[in-house]
Order: structure tokens, then sequence, then C-alpha cells
């Protein structure tokens, strides 16, 4: 059920989002750079589970839309800060409203008060997911998650 609600909401926020470079991910590289306090490249790639390489793209792409910029670190000279410029700030906004469309639009056969109930447990999921590494123990639960009749013995 999990992967059908995903799947209607990625596919319009696809849509919503193929504006900006990267879609969906410089969205959130956008956001990260709307965020305070400012932070590095390192600090956001860890935050978004992106590869530095990518996020390295990703940021260089934003940049040449004037969305962010890079600024040097006051507490380390070597590190550089992504931050959002007016633009980006401004372009962020409009997409935000637009995601919470998208949101409204997917949950829009829920009563208002379960749509409140279904965010706040879903931030709490969300939240403690990002905690934790899905793929430790992946194929346990995976095993878990079949009911035991449906499980393969091994032949011997």
């Amino acid at each position: 059920m999990l992967g059908v609600v995903f799947r209607a909401y990625a596919k319009a926020a696809d849509h919503v989002l193929s504006d900006l470079p990267g879609g969906p991910r410089g969205y959130q590289v956008l956001t990260s750079a709307v965020g305070d306090p400012p932070r590095n490249q390192v600090a956001i790639g860890q935050e978004l589970g992106i590869d530095r390489t990518i996020l390295t793209y990703l940021i260089d792409d934003l940049e040449k839309q004037d969305l962010v910029a890079r600024r040097p670190d006051p507490a380390d000279r070597r590190s550089r800060l992504v931050v959002a410029t007016e633009k980006g700030r401004e372009i962020q906004a409009a997409h935000r409203e637009a995601l919470r469309h998208v949101e409204t639009h997917v949950l829009g056969t829920l009563p208002a008060e379960d749509s409140v109930a279904f965010r706040a447990l879903l931030q709490r999921v969300a939240c403690e997911a990002q905690t934790r590494d899905p793929l430790k123990d992946l194929c346990e639960i995976a095993a878990e998650a079949v009911p035991a009749a449906r499980r393969r013995r091994p032949r011997s």
C-alpha cells in the first residue's frame, strides 16, 4: 500500500519539480540550502544520502541557474557553505506550495482530521527510518514479511 501511495505522489512530484535541475533531488538540495544554519556539501550529502560526486553536479547545476551559491565557511576556510539565493528561496517556496497541493490531492480521499493524523504518523515513521540503515538487515526483514507457509524449504 505504501508503494501505491508513493508512486502516485512521486509521479505528481516529478512533474511539479521537472523544471529544477535534478528534479526531486535538486529540490531537496535547494531546500537544504534554504535551511538555517547554512551547511556545507558534506553535511547536505549526509543528510540527504546523496553521493558527493552527484551532489557536486547538482549544486553546480543549481548554481548555474542562480538558485544557490557557495560561500566561504567562516569556521573552516577549506569548506564552502551552500546557501540559497533570493531567486532560489522564491523558487523553493513556490515548489513547496506545489508539493503541498500534490499531497492534498493524493490524500484527498481522507477526511481532514485523518489527513492530519496520517501526515503526523508518516513524519514519525520517516524520522525514525532516517536514523536506521534500511539495507542493514534487508534480507531478514524480507524473510519476516513472507508468511511461513509461503517460505520455501531448502531441498536436501
